[in-house]
């Protein structure tokens, strides 16, 4: 599904130039929850940035279902980060005036998707999150946990086949933080593909691969949770 070979991206800071990605090289399978992990600096949003479409890599490949980024138009690219790509931030991003329900219905509104789906969506949407009874409450009347319930479905909603969360938990407690990870669990169950950006080795070592990346350059491995689901599928 994720085929980067040799990405490189550079910045200029003042007079110096910043390599964020190395000869960054990394695939990922349909299906896969793969981690990404590294400090602060280290690369990982400017890596999410072009793996969601959202940048564009000075140098090397990165092919998205067989075909490479750089043969998209502009407007294919939007409709592939509004129909295939569904994002989760840490900030939640959520829009103040609107209630859950409209949050979560923005994407649909943006794709001309007719009122009736929109709203029977919407429910579903809010339901597999289990905030249901909250979707007429503002952003504001919400818990940060339900805040980022909010986003995972208005992530949802469009029925992507690839969700990038950018620190999902970064602003939970570690009980919520359980329950949002929860969450993605579920939909990694039900055949969605995870690409979850964090600098918490707990939250990481939950997928079951972890792609390391420090100074712009990759590295990975199978956590244990992986390796048990390997184990089970030989055995089955």
């Amino acid at each position: 599904m994720i085929d980067i070979k040799n990405i490189c991206k550079m910045y200029l800071v003042g007079d110096e130039e910043v390599r964020a990605l190395d000869h960054a090289t990394m695939h990922i399978d349909q299906g896969e929850f793969v981690s990404i992990i590294g400090p602060s600096g280290s690369g990982k949003s400017t890596l999410m940035n072009i793996i969601g479409c959202l940048d564009m890599a000075d140098a090397g490949t990165y092919l998205l279902d067989g075909i490479p980024i750089e043969d998209y138009t502009e407007t294919e690219l939007a409709h592939i980060r509004n129909k295939k790509i569904g994002f989760v931030f840490q900030s939640f991003n959520l829009i103040a005036k609107l209630t859950a329900e409209e949050n979560v219905e923005l994407p649909l509104i943006y794709q001309g998707v007719k009122r009736a789906e929109r709203k029977a969506r919407v429910t579903e949407a809010l339901k597999r999150v289990q905030l249901e009874k909250r979707a007429k409450h503002l952003p504001t009347e919400l818990s940060g946990g339900q805040q980022q319930r909010v986003a995972i479905a208005r992530a949802i909603v469009t029925r992507p086949s690839l969700i990038l969360a950018d620190e999902p938990t970064g602003n939970l407690d570690s009980h919520t933080s359980g329950e949002i990870m929860d969450i993605f669990h579920e939909l990694h169950q039900q055949g969605n593909t995870i690409v979850l950006i964090t600098h918490d080795d707990e939250v990481a070592m939950q997928a079951s691969r972890i792609i390391r990346i420090r100074d712009g350059k990759l590295s990975d491995g199978v956590t244990d949770l992986g390796k048990q689901r390997s184990s089970m599928e030989v055995q089955s």
